[in-house]
């Protein structure tokens, strides 16, 4: 088998890091930082998200797995007391691949520019760059309503847990191949509206934002913020790809819902 291994940065995940790189040669397994078959992240969430873009061109040869240096994280199930154990376990036991969905983003430009296109663990937002963001929101080709406001988030449902979250979006379990639409600070008064709810839109649904006022915006693709400049339309949807998760033991979603946000400390 051959592994990668991605951290945080700091001095507690560089020694992990390289102690789990020692203990796997050990176990002869192969690094390999261009073609792993297993990619383990040292550090939060956002480690986590560093490596799966990495390696976002590998999603169906590579699967992840996270050991947590600071607080608990929603993608990291491992504690720097146990790596020992997940040593052992990537070494010698045959492991569950767990798939979650990502959301798919195709932005295309005005005067037939070349389309981008781009997958995200967590979330994508779009801001205007200057002013009030006013777009056309269609659902399955059909008009939906004229959004104005601050800006609008499309997310997973491994990401609802996080700035979707903060919009007052809903929680949804991974397993369910669905992104949400949440507002922020949406313009509602006697003469604009929105529906003003987050809105769930399962996999064989397309979201597409097409701008009425500017074509220049701030999209933000889990942690990347990237200025798009002459936007004709932006289009979300669930991905074909799916992420894959290495488990050697069960990671209720639940639970960590609850150990995040509402268990005692």
């Amino acid at each position: 088998m051959r592994f990668a291994i991605t951290s945080k940065g700091d001095s507690k995940s560089n020694t992990l890091m390289h102690k789990m790189r020692t203990y796997l040669q050990d176990f002869e397994l192969i690094y390999d930082e261009e073609k792993p078959d297993i990619v383990i992240s040292v550090g939060g969430d956002g480690t986590l998200l560093y490596a799966f873009h990495r390696y976002s061109s590998r999603l169906d040869k590579t699967a992840f797995v996270g050991v947590h240096t600071g607080h608990l994280g929603f993608y990291a199930d491992w504690v720097p007391e146990e790596i020992e154990k997940l040593v052992i376990a990537i070494a010698k036991t045959p492991y569950q691949i767990i798939e979650y969905p990502l959301l798919e983003t195709i932005i295309r430009y005005q005067h037939g520019g070349k389309e981008t296109r781009y997958l995200a663990l967590n979330e994508s937002t779009v801001k205007s760059v200057e002013g009030t963001l006013v777009m056309d929101v269609e659902i399955r080709g059909q008009h939906f309503e004229r959004f104005r406001g601050d800006g609008l988030c499309l997310s997973t449902p491994s990401g609802s847990t996080a700035y979707n979250k903060a919009l007052s979006g809903a929680i949804l379990h991974p397993s369910l191949p669905a992104i949400q639409l949440a507002e922020m600070a949406s313009i509602n008064n006697r003469v604009f509206r929105t529906i003003g709810s987050p809105l769930i839109l399962p996999a064989h649904h397309t979201c597409m934002l097409k701008p009425i006022r500017g074509n220049d915006f701030m999209i933000t693709i889990d942690h990347l913020t990237l200025l798009h400049k002459d936007v004709k339309s932006i289009q979300y949807r669930v991905a074909d790809e799916q992420i894959r998760f290495a488990r050697f033991r069960p990671f209720p979603f639940w639970k960590r819902v609850r150990d995040s946000f509402i268990a005692d400390e």
